[in-house]
């Protein structure tokens, strides 16, 4: 039921909410810092970093951005398509959960500053990254493409066994269109992790990439550099979110709710 006063739908009133936190947020940001700032702190304003931006253009960003962009695509494609695969050959082969479970937790457990550096000195070129953002991706889509494989209906898995079918065509005929909805939930997660993890792939040695750009930001003491590079770079994590929940949506429409 809708409140008097708020017209349009509910989803345009959380784009709206949502419009107005961001605004009051940057309005915030730039009052407290024309304020607040002092010789020992020096803390850039938003119009300050935007003109940053504007002024060193895409010349400098959109190589760097390309860069991280590409070892965090290869590393989403293959750390969530061996998550998915394994979570489908769980289903078909269940002695094996326990143990595919467990070493996909410890993989999520063990610290990338750690594994970096033997990635860094085992593998050539952007590799390193990209196993870097398929390890950040892996867990959170095995576990998600697990429960949506779990939540098909029993109504049509009891149909494909009355007919004498087997965990094989359960999962091609029913398990499989259950999962979407929960899998492009994970996917969604995964998009920005997948990003974050090439970034720090970049922090532990690269030539080129939005972490490798800011380290030599941060270097030369550019705190509005720096700060420009992480709000680009959050744009990319925040675009890679908004394209694999664009493509849930058309792929799964029965799924969207309170929309």
């Amino acid at each position: 039921m809708r409140r008097p006063g708020w017209p349009g739908s509910d989803k345009s009133r959380r784009r709206l909410i949502g419009a107005a936190s961001v605004i009051a947020a940057v309005v915030l940001w730039q009052v407290l810092t024309a304020t607040l700032a002092s010789g020992d702190v020096e803390w850039p304003t938003p119009w300050s970093i935007v003109t940053l931006i504007h002024s060193d253009g895409w010349s400098f960003y959109w190589p760097n951005v390309q860069t991280t962009m590409w070892e965090a695509i290869k590393g989403f494609f293959w750390g969530n398509l061996v998550a998915i695969a394994l979570a489908m050959l769980i289903l078909l082969v269940p002695i094996i959960e326990k143990p595919m479970v467990g070493l996909s937790i410890i993989s999520y457990c063990l610290p990338i500053v750690a594994i970096g550096p033997v990635l860094a000195v085992s593998f050539n070129g952007e590799q390193p990254k990209a196993i870097l953002a398929g390890m950040a991706v892996f867990f959170t889509t095995l576990i998600g493409m697990l429960v949506g494989l779990r939540s098909a209906d029993e109504t049509s898995l009891d149909v494909i066994r009355a007919f004498g079918g087997g965990r094989y065509q359960m999962l091609v005929k029913v398990r499989l269109k259950a999962s979407l909805p929960s899998l492009f939930a994970a996917l969604r997660i995964a998009a920005p992790a997948a990003v974050l993890g090439a970034i720090i792939g970049e922090y532990l040695g690269g030539d080129n990439g939005l972490g490798v750009a800011m380290i030599n930001s941060e270097q030369s003491l550019n705190i509005a550099g720096t700060w420009g590079i992480a709000l680009v770079t959050t744009a990319l994590a925040g675009i890679g979110y908004a394209v694999v929940a664009v493509v849930g949506r058309l792929v799964t429409p029965w799924a969207r709710s309170g929309a």
